[in-house]
């Protein structure tokens, strides 16, 4: 199941693996991503930091941790294709796996239904 925050971040939880990214909203709402810093691995971030850089044609944007853990590996795939955000965001545009994480901070975001409400009446 994924969750998101209200600043588009999502995260799926597989085994003891989570992986983060940002919602298709946002990805449409960059344009044209050109650029993704990825956070390194073995970072500890806690949940509101920044881990990433995500750059497109408009603007860069901070990625922010929607949990707390310690980065398992980043996307290598989005050195090459930082586009790969735009066309598959929620899926193989990933940005990076987090291990070492609390999944009771799970219940702080939003299941996909409540991201949708939310997104209408933003």
């Amino acid at each position: 199941m994924r969750k998101f925050t209200k600043d588009h971040e999502w995260v799926k939880i597989d085994g003891d693996v989570a992986f983060i990214g940002i919602s298709s909203h946002a990805a449409n709402e960059l344009g044209d991503i050109t650029f993704v810093e990825t956070p390194e691995e073995g970072t500890d971030f806690i949940v509101g930091d920044a881990l990433a850089v995500v750059e497109s044609v408009k603007a860069a944007s901070d990625i922010y941790a929607p949990i707390s853990g310690t980065v398992k590996e980043a996307n290598p795939a989005l050195e090459d294709d930082p586009g790969m955000i735009n066309s598959s965001p929620e899926e193989n545009g990933w940005i990076c796996k987090l291990e070492n994480f609390d999944i009771a901070e799970m219940d702080a975001l939003m299941d996909e239904d409540v991201y949708r409400t939310y997104l209408k009446d933003s």
